[in-house]
């Protein structure tokens, strides 16, 4: 934890400054620098999409300040990452382990609550809310780290400044994906949907799956597939280190994210019903 203590060194501090001054006098810097905001933007959705599922179901006074803190709860993930997802990404199925809790959260996500009464309940709501988005942060946010450290290319202040611009992404994409979710109910099952995707992505790319999972494919099964493939015009490849495997495996998180959430969806009803006739 030697780094974590650096960054509140006032040597550390003042150095960061000076580098500032000094990287922003030269084009690339901005250059990079819309590199960052613009990957933002992308990876930024689906933090967003967590924190609006999570905290559709909190009273109205109660979803800002669940928006404030689970994005609060996302930039200080990303910066305690920043030191040590290198080190982790490394690790075999580290990835398969998240994107496995991935899933549970996702299908989870479609499960309604029972609506209570009084503050008691509506502060544990909102921490319940919290504890959902930084799970599913320590997942998802690993990816951002690793897309923005690449496009800072060492730089510590375009790191910073990074990681500062997803605050009010998130929070404004929360926003917007809530309202959305209060007036269209249905789009919760095409968000979890889309978290099942990701889900299966990262799964995909774990590096003690990705290897035996390109194997699997350049055999008979994928050059099968590939034909399958090219005879309906589709780009998708499957063999040769195409990204087919990703793509099955996203699809399947996505069934299973619907089909177990609808499955726990329809439990939790019946046992309110038969709760509520008792």
């Amino acid at each position: 934890m030697n780094w974590l203590w650096q960054i509140f060194d006032p040597a550390t501090i003042s150095a960061f400054f000076t580098q500032f001054q000094a990287e922003m006098q030269q084009p690339a810097f901005w250059v990079a620098l819309g590199k960052i905001m613009w990957i933002n933007i992308l990876l930024s959705g689906d933090n967003a999409l967590v924190i609006a599922m999570a905290c559709r179901g909190l009273p109205p006074r109660q979803r800002f300040w669940g928006m404030i803190l689970g994005a609060g709860v996302a930039v200080l993930l990303r910066i305690i990452f920043t030191g040590i997802v290198v080190t982790l990404m490394g690790l075999p199925f580290l990835k398969l382990v998240g994107g496995l809790a991935l899933l549970v959260i996702a299908a989870k996500l479609l499960v309604p609550e029972h609506e209570g009464e009084g503050d008691v309940d509506a502060a544990a709501h909102l921490w319940a809310a919290v504890q959902i988005v930084a799970i599913a942060d320590i997942v998802m946010s690993l990816d951002n780290v690793i897309a923005v450290a690449a496009a800072a290319n060492g730089s510590i202040p375009l790191l910073v400044i990074g990681l500062a611009i997803s605050v009010p992404l998130i929070v404004a994409g929360a926003a917007l994906i809530m309202a959305l979710l209060t007036r269209l109910p249905a789009l919760v099952w095409a968000g979890a949907g889309l978290l099942g995707w990701v889900a299966g992505e990262v799964m995909a790319t774990d590096p003690a799956i990705q290897p035996a999972m390109h194997a699997f494919f350049n055999g008979p099964v994928g050059v099968g597939l590939d034909g399958v493939l090219s005879s309906l015009g589709l780009g998708l490849r499957f063999g040769n280190g195409g990204h087919g495997g990703e793509v099955l495996l996203g699809l399947i998180g996505i069934a299973v994210v619907l089909v177990a959430g609808s499955i726990w969806r329809r439990r939790k009803l019946e046992g309110a019903e038969h709760s509520a006739t008792a």
